[in-house]
């Protein structure tokens, strides 16, 4: 049965997002780095693609789980770009530790960390060329 339900003011609008990539072990290493997590990798024949999952109950399954939540994603049909869409992450409980492992791991940093009415966000650019937004809450 799906936690799904329709949009409404109580739930989530997106349901699943995936950051494409080229390069699946460049690409894990740079976001376990600068969110100081653990990530798994699994591959998906139906789909030809290599999904990289940020942390999760493996007994869940996400895309119907109603929880927001994403992978990276290797496949021959998706590139990584810096243009477009712009996704932000949850970098709790400092979006500054976040932003200052971001070099080491092989990104750019293109927005600081700025305080706004709703949090702290920055934005980057990860080890494939993404432009991806941080938040916490402080």
């Amino acid at each position: 049965m799906s936690g799904l339900r329709k949009i409404d003011e109580t739930n989530n609008v997106l349901t699943w997002f995936e950051i494409p990539v080229s390069n699946t072990q460049r690409a894990k290493s740079f976001y376990e780095q600068i969110l100081d997590i653990e990530m798994t990798t699994q591959q998906f024949p139906e789909t030809n693609e290599e999904l990289t999952f940020f942390p999760h109950d493996p007994n869940d399954n996400l895309a119907l789980s109603g929880r927001l939540t994403g992978a990276l994603c290797r496949r021959p049909d998706r590139k990584p770009v810096a243009e477009g869409v712009r996704i932000y992450i949850n970098a709790s409980p400092s979006v500054e530790a976040a932003v200052d492992r971001v070099a080491a791991a092989g990104g750019k940093v293109l927005m600081p960390a700025t305080s706004m009415p709703f949090g702290v966000i920055a934005e980057i650019v990860d080890s494939e060329g993404n432009c991806i937004g941080l938040h916490a809450d402080k």
